[in-house]
This record gives structure tokens, C-alpha cells and sequence, in this order.
């Protein structure tokens, strides 16, 4: 799945789509797609990820007490 860094705006590969839907990590692994050869693995907050639209990652992916929160 493709995202992007919030603060370059480069896009992302995630790696871990489980650690990415988990919402007691957070970090994700994810490979940066900006120059030709790919990049290594490397491990980011999930607070600096967006959907290429720039619409936040959904809260039940960030917080896991959400539920909680929301009553």
C-alpha cells in the first residue's frame, strides 16, 4: 500500500500492513519511492503518514483506545 510523508511528501511503500492496521504500534516499516533504486526498509511514526489524498489515516489505525475515547 502506497502512502506519504507527511513532511516531504514523498510516497511510501509500507512494508508491515499489519503494524500499519495495529493501532498499539507506532511504527510502520515502509521503503521511500523518490529516486530510481529502491530504498532500504526503514521504520517511521505512523503520525507522519497520510493517504496520497492527504486525508489522515483513520483513528482506529493510530489510537487504540479510541472506542473508548468516543462514548
Amino acid at each position: 500500500m502506497f502512502l506519504k510523508e507527511s513532511k516531504s511528501g514523498d510516497l511510501v511503500d509500507v512494508v508491515d500492513m499489519a503494524s500499519l492496521t495495529n493501532p498499539f504500534k507506532r511504527h510502520v516499516t515502509v521503503q521511500f519511492q523518490s529516486g530510481e533504486d529502491l530504498a532500504e526498509p526503514v521504520m517511521i511514526e505512523k503520525q507522519h503518514l497520510a493517504f496520497p489524498s492527504g486525508e489522515e489515516l483513520p483513528e482506529c489505525w493510530i489510537n487504540g483506545y479510541y472506542r473508548l475515547q468516543h462514548r
